[in-house]
């Protein structure tokens, strides 16, 4: 049995370049000098033919075609099993209508991220007699593709933007933002494409883990604000920064975490330029920038 984790999508919401962006980055990924990438998504397996994906971004019908083995295996046959989704953004739920064509596989979330879901008419769209929808409690594991089970945890976060009322919290802990502890033959990884803050809880879960794949939105907090794309800082939108005292660098440093992947990383983020000497300095720390089609194997 091996584990295997393929990252999809190794973008924040918008990909890289973004529709509407020209940024440095975006403008350098359309003429092919750096590397685009698709929005937010793992795929995993315990045996590497049965998968399940770790949210359903709106690009997965790219991420579906460029992976191999994810491909069909007959006329409607698919390795896909499951698709486990970790918050409610759009960028992590809009790639579910994409696979509604009367495909059989499991949407597994929480409660409060099922309410989301359940609240929008357009997801009927996944037959539920085809796609069953199946609630998952915090801390409690389940079986999401053959020898391979995965538990969600709260993580610090905030609700997605079209749910945010007067008032935000940015460090919501709930149902509504989770990580995933993915355990398969013996092996083990956490997925965290999202995270506010890396508060003592988490510090404790993730010490001794082999394999994170963790929030990599911003690499400093005023980052859109000082690029002129926009007013929200990382904190605002509910994400922890690579650098500074309190980024997520300096928060793992002292953490015993064989191999640390950033994932969900936004457009503007300097690392995403191979030869940046923001890239540099992460991978100095210890950290692999994600991108799309790498595989780990754990």
């Amino acid at each position: 049995m091996t584990f295997r984790a393929r990252i999809l999508g190794a973008a924040a919401g918008g990909g890289l370049p973004q529709w509407n962006c020209g940024c440095d980055n975006c403008n350098l990924a359309r003429t092919g000098a750096i590397p685009s990438q698709t929005q937010s998504s793992l795929a995993v397996s315990a045996n590497g033919t049965d998968w399940a994906i770790l949210n359903a971004s709106p690009d997965i019908r790219q991420q579906l075609a460029d992976a191999e083995v994810l491909h069909p295996t007959g006329l409607r046959e698919m390795p896909l099993r499951s698709v486990l989704v970790t918050n409610g953004d759009i960028d992590h739920v809009a790639g579910l209508l994409t696979l509604r064509e009367m495909q059989p596989f499991t949407v597994f979330a929480t409660p409060g991220i099922h309410e989301v879901l359940d609240a929008n008419p357009i997801f009927a769209a996944l037959n539920a007699s085809v796609v069953p929808r199946q609630t998952v409690a915090l801390d409690q594991p389940v079986e999401i593709a053959p020898g391979l089970t995965a538990t969600l945890f709260a993580v610090p976060g905030k609700v997605p933007l079209y749910l945010e009322g007067e008032e935000v919290q940015t460090d919501l802990i709930g149902d509504q933002t989770v990580g995933v502890h993915l355990q398969a033959g013996g092996k083990d990884a956490y997925y965290i494409p999202g995270c506010a803050m890396l508060n003592d809880d988490l510090r404790a879960r993730l010490n001794g883990a082999s394999t994170v794949f963790f929030d990599g939105t911003l690499w400093q907090d005023d980052e859109m604000v000082r690029a002129g794309l926009g007013q929200k800082t990382g904190k605002r939108m509910g994400h922890m920064s690579m650098s500074g005292e309190d980024g997520s660098i300096a928060a793992f440093a002292d953490l015993d975490v064989a191999r640390r992947v950033y994932v969900h990383m936004n457009n503007t983020n300097p690392v995403l330029c191979p030869d940046s000497a923001e890239r540099a300095e992460a991978e100095a720390a210890g950290w692999i920038i994600g991108q799309d089609g790498m595989e780990i194997t754990l």
